[in-house]
């Protein structure tokens, strides 16, 4: 396994399909990987809530890189936040294909309004392993940012999880 796929993380990051044309791996073992990563998954979202306030701490990047981290598509989630920045919720609101999810502002900011998010932290996946933000990504997260604080929302960062990297909007001073 390690040979084929290098690493735990390229291991646990693999299809079931590709992980049975090892040999000696079958069905069974192709399905344990995948539990392990959900569950990994699983009690790293359940860490990061457990914080008394979240913004951008190790514990979410962890958690965003075990769930984002390694998909062969682009992903965009949403983490709702109450008045406390506890996570009220953790959403994949669009699932795209290799390069681009479409996403609508309007779509993330009513999901905040029903969740009655006081906070947001938008995180997406470039499963390319680059993460500066393309001009579409700077574009929606001030879309996003300008909209929000018309209804009384924050919106702390913005995310983007490569491979073995992180971007952070507000880290490098393209969020105010």
């Amino acid at each position: 396994l390690l040979e084929k796929f290098v690493s735990i993380k390229g291991i646990l990051d693999a299809e079931i399909d590709d992980l049975k044309q090892i040999e000696g791996i079958g069905d069974r073992s192709a399905v344990f990987f995948k539990l392990v990563k959900e569950t990994a998954s699983l009690y790293l979202k359940q860490k990061a809530k457990e914080k008394k306030q979240v913004t951008c701490t190790s514990e979410l990047l962890d958690f965003c890189r075990t769930v984002m981290g390694g998909k062969k598509d682009e992903e965009f989630c949403v983490i709702y936040l109450d008045v406390q920045n506890q996570i009220i919720e953790f959403e994949t609101v669009q699932k795209g294909v290799v390069n681009q999810a479409v996403v609508y502002p309007r779509q993330v900011l009513e999901n905040a309004l029903k969740k009655k998010a006081s906070a947001i932290i938008l995180a997406h996946n470039h499963p390319s392993g680059h993460v500066r933000p393309s001009d579409a990504d700077i574009r929606l997260t001030k879309t996003i940012q300008e909209t929000a604080k018309v209804l009384d929302i924050l919106v702390h960062d913005h995310i983007i999880i490569g491979e073995n990297r992180f971007f952070s909007f507000r880290e490098e001073g393209l969020m105010p």
